[in-house]
């Protein structure tokens, strides 16, 4: 696979990552005001576990499936810097997210 393809494919994939977590932020921010605090001692932290496998299976598949994919096939150099351009998009994700809210803050 070509290095750009690769590149490319690691952005995708942590740009999906990212919409993912922005989009269960959104749903968790707004969770008390559509479902209300009263009587929710038990379904709440088993909702809470649910989503939290679900993330994992989720953000997993979007990191790991392709790249174990190309280590499988017999691409194992692809497959490893696809995984690290994936690990590197994410933390550029990161770096940018917490410059915004650095300046928010100010």
């Amino acid at each position: 696979m070509k290095k750009s393809k690769l590149i490319l494919q690691g952005i995708i994939q942590a740009v999906g990552v990212f919409v993912y977590i922005f989009l269960l932020s959104a749903f968790m921010n707004k969770a008390n005001d559509w479902f209300g605090e009263d009587d929710q001692k038990l379904i709440a932290p088993i909702l809470v576990l649910l989503i939290f496998v679900f993330s994992a299976l989720i953000t997993g598949s979007l990191v790991l499936a392709k790249p174990v994919m190309l280590y499988i096939d017999g691409k194992k150099k692809d497959g490893v810097k696809l995984l690290l351009y994936t690990g590197a998009s994410i933390l550029v994700f990161i770096l940018i997210v917490f410059l915004i809210l650095l300046f928010l803050n100010k």
